[in-house]
């Protein structure tokens, strides 16, 4: 029913029908799995029963269970039950015939909170500026998709993104889309999962392009990740299998990891940088679903026909210093310790100190946090697909938002969200940008979604692609222009540390 004010489309499991919202079809939780309980808990994703008659898609299916809400996100008015593992389309026009380019959403969130029913993921602009069609998913969090249990698959919040995929190949035809044409694109944590898609064998073939914004880290090595699992199944009084942990409610779970974070600096000589950044939950290379981290993997040539797009914003880490109410806080003492903890080798703290010399104890702490998760993992991931013979793409963001009465965050982490969706007053972005976006925000977007459609459609983002020779790079701010990448004193510094699954250590 293409045009009408309430469009359908056939899905392979049944009708749904959606809205038209300012010129746009939309259409909102949709199941692309069963619900993950009972007897699917902790196993992989199951196909979504089928319905017969007509399903309204009008709202949003109910966020996965998750670490309470901070700032940094927004449940929109998502609904309470079970059914976690939906998708929503926007499309300029449900029209089998109309084959138009695809980009499939990955929210972030440090893997333990986030939904797609978010207001800074609404994908109405991106879908009528670039004539594409826009899906956004849910997947498993925290406990419930990404810590170690005995008896259940590694990785099921990323085995869940595998499944939202193979429903945008099996049906995004219906809603207009081109399954041959099928761009990925996360940020953060979603980031994190899109570079663990391009280094796993059941996700070969379901997307053809890729943008990773912010790329972290953290990935766990298998012996970490089961000791990780151990001590958050011990605060329940519990073993991290199957068979002790299905009988508890999935939102009580979530304590779990509350609990475990409050604690977590017990465990700093066991988990390292996880322990000191407070992140419990990460993709783990476990050898089956994720054979090896993403780097390696690239490198070798595992994703070598997938074009991609990879970048981080200037100043990644300041958000998480104003969060953690450390802006104007950080002494020598800290500054020390982060060196120390997050610098690429035994003469970091030196090398950091020639490398920006004057630089105060604050910006210290800051860049080389901002380094380790996610600036260099960003820009290694591009070398190692350039190497591994794919072709990338690279930028970043400098551009900042004026400080309007609060403290200067700079091209901080997350900012790039609401410029990407061009929800400039919506959540993140109201947060960063303030009620009233600065003027130059609004053609930035359009430059960010224009870009970003354009390489969903061609594979061309409109900048050169980037080689390791010249690192050319696109420079995002008020006046986009292409030029050498930026940070080198950092790049020289990092250019020897193989980013790796982290290890347990023996402390």
């Amino acid at each position: 029913m293409t045009g009408s004010e309430s469009p359908e489309a056939r899905t392979v499991t049944g009708r749904v029908r959606g809205r038209r919202e300012s010129g746009t079809a939309v259409f909102r939780g949709i199941p692309f799995a069963q619900p993950p309980v009972g007897p699917a808990r902790f196993a992989a994703p199951r196909p979504a029963a089928r319905w017969d008659g007509v399903r309204e898609a009008f709202a949003f299916g109910p966020p996965p269970p998750q670490h309470p809400m901070g700032p940094l996100s927004d449940q929109g008015a998502a609904p309470a039950g079970d059914d976690w593992l939906t998708v929503n389309v926007w499309t300029p026009d449900p029209d089998p015939a109309a084959r138009r380019p695809v980009l499939v959403w990955i929210y972030g969130g440090a893997y333990q909170l986030g939904s797609a029913a978010d207001p800074s993921y609404d994908g109405g602009r991106l879908s009528r500026q670039g004539d594409t069609v826009v899906v956004t998913l849910n997947y498993r969090l925290g406990m419930e998709g990404f810590a170690h249990i005995e008896g259940a698959p590694a990785n099921r919040g990323l085995l869940d993104q595998v499944a939202a995929l193979e429903w945008v190949r099996e049906n995004i035809t219906a809603f207009g889309g081109d399954p041959g044409q099928v761009t990925v694109f996360g940020e953060s944590a979603g980031a994190g999962s899109l570079a663990a898609l391009l280094a796993m064998p059941l996700a070969t073939g379901l997307f053809r392009r890729a943008i990773a914004q912010s790329v972290p880290a953290t990935f766990l090595s298998a012996a970490l990740a089961e000791d990780i699992g151990t001590a958050l199944a011990a605060g329940l009084g519990l073993r991290p299998t199957v068979a002790d942990l299905a009988a508890v409610d999935p939102r009580e779970l979530t304590a779990a990891g509350v609990a475990l974070n409050a604690r977590i600096g017990e465990f700093t000589e066991r988990w390292g940088q996880i322990a000191v950044m407070r992140t419990p939950y990460s993709p783990v290379v476990d050898g089956d679903v994720l054979p090896v981290a993403p780097w390696r993997a690239l490198a070798e040539g595992a994703a070598r026909d997938v074009e991609l797009i990879a970048g981080h914003n200037r100043d990644e880490y300041r958000l998480f210093l104003f969060v953690q109410g450390l802006i104007g806080a950080v002494d020598e003492d800290m500054a020390v310790r982060s060196l120390r903890d997050f610098g690429p080798g035994p003469d970091a703290e030196r090398d950091y100190r020639a490398a920006y010399p004057g630089a105060s104890a604050e910006y210290l702490y800051e860049v080389v946090r901002s380094d380790w998760l996610f600036r260099m993992p960003s820009l290694r991931l591009a070398d190692a697909h350039r190497a591994g013979g794919g072709r990338a793409h690279f930028y970043e963001l400098t551009w900042s938002p004026p400080a309007t009465g609060g403290p200067d965050l700079g091209a901080c982490h997350t900012l790039d969200l609401p410029l990407t969706f061009g929800t400039l007053g919506e959540g993140i972005g109201a947060l960063l940008l303030g009620p009233t976006p600065p003027p130059d925000a609004e053609p930035l977007s359009a430059y960010i979604r224009s870009a970003w459609t354009s390489f969903a459609a061609t594979g061309d983002p409109g900048w050169p692609a980037y080689d390791p020779e010249r690192r050319l790079v696109r420079l995002l701010d008020s006046e986009p222009v292409t030029a050498a990448y930026p940070e080198e004193a950092s790049r020289r510094m990092w250019r020897d540390h193989e980013f790796d699954a982290l290890p347990l250590r023996k402390g």
